[in-house]
């Protein structure tokens, strides 16, 4: 029996590599809206980050959520993830 290979993706804010199903992707759709996507299934460019809001904040202040888009992120996206990940928990 093979072993399943776990998929793993780095996370913006701290830049492990870590399993999939542990991070949670945040996503710009083609209509150029940036949001949090829980269940890893939205259309869209993709980025991960650890559910750590640490994280989220270490990203934010690197610009590396930017980078990954190619697009400036507004102040008011960011302040919706950070909710939208205390919210989570």
């Amino acid at each position: 029996m093979q072993k399943r290979k776990i998929p793993l993706r780095m996370c913006a804010g701290c830049g492990q590599m870590k399993p999939k199903k542990e991070l949670v992707r945040v996503v710009k759709s083609p209509e150029g809206e940036i949001s949090l996507d829980t269940t890893g299934r939205k259309s869209g460019r993709g980025a991960y980050v650890c559910r750590n809001p640490e994280c989220l904040k270490a990203a934010r202040k690197a610009r590396r959520l930017e980078k990954a888009f190619s697009c400036r992120i507004p102040d008011e996206v960011y302040d919706r993830l950070e909710e939208e990940l205390d919210g989570e928990k």
